[in-house]
């Protein structure tokens, strides 16, 4: 998809020389996924302990099959 954007040209430099990529759509788009990636890790870690999950694993295991 294209899509026009202002980005500073020495930011982008540098994303290119960091993730390793040869060309700048590649680079971005490496990046734009870590930062959705670390995102959804923290909104994971955000819901710690806020879950109550019951441990009924053995009780699933030996249901009988419909």
């Amino acid at each position: 998809m294209r899509t026009t954007l202002d980005i500073d040209k020495r930011l982008l430099e540098e994303l290119v020389k960091i993730t390793g990529e040869r060309s700048k759509s590649k680079a971005l788009n490496k990046a734009l996924g870590e930062y959705v990636r670390r995102k959804k890790i923290d909104e994971l870690w955000s819901m710690a302990g806020k879950m109550d999950l019951v441990d009924n694993w053995y009780e699933l295991r030996h249901m009988e099959p419909r």
